[in-house]
């Protein structure tokens, strides 16, 4: 419940940005053909589908990358610069990743207490099995978005080498913050949302 109205809000400020002139972002990203088994696998584990994007949107100056990712599971895609109208905390991960593993429990626990005022997106990279992934993701008892970057398209936009790693993103989609390495507690990034984007929890 709490997913579908993030995603209604980004629906709602896409279509407001529609009328700021010619640098508005364009219509919805179109969907791609996915596996049925990922998309049983993603519906089973109670992961949210991705938020719905403009095929394509302005960047802003320290922003997220005009980057179309797919949706882990999903035949959705999304723009991540069109990414805009809540502020977000982004998470790096991959199933293979040992400190990934050991931070899941905090990024369960924080997705829980989010809610409706931080959106929190997973980006499952450079991982080759999208089973395995989704395998981990509800392991983890991870309901939030996943998206995922198998070819590693965003570690230079947004400038990490290495993961995990955790980026909060404000409500105009600029980069604040960034937690390399695995996030030690549920608190940690309670504190770092409240210092970064504004938002009590």
């Amino acid at each position: 419940m709490r997913a579908r109205a993030i995603v209604a809000a980004f629906v709602a400020a896409a279509a407001l940005a529609g009328c700021v002139g010619p640098s508005a972002p364009s219509g919805p990203m179109p969907e791609v053909s996915v596996d049925p088994a990922l998309v049983a696998q993603r519906e089973a584990a109670g992961i949210a589908d991705c938020p719905v994007t403009p095929a394509s949107a302005q960047p802003v100056g320290g922003g997220l990358p005009d980057l179309v990712l797919g949706c882990l599971g999903s035949g959705r895609q999304v723009n991540l610069a069109a990414l805009r109208g809540t502020p977000m905390v982004i998470n790096f991960w991959a199933q293979w990743c040992a400190p990934c593993r050991a931070e899941a429990p905090h990024l369960k626990e924080y997705a829980e207490l989010a809610g409706d005022d931080v959106l929190l997106l997973g980006i499952d990279y450079a991982d080759p099995d999208p089973g395995l992934a989704l395998d981990f993701a509800q392991y983890a008892g991870w309901t939030y978005p996943q998206l995922t970057d198998p070819l590693k398209q965003t570690a230079g936009p947004v400038r990490f080498s290495g993961i995990p790693v955790t980026i909060f993103v404000d409500a105009q989609g600029r980069i604040v913050h960034r937690t390399v390495g695995a996030v030690g507690s549920t608190q940690q990034l309670v504190d770092a949302t409240e210092q970064y984007l504004g938002v009590t929890l």
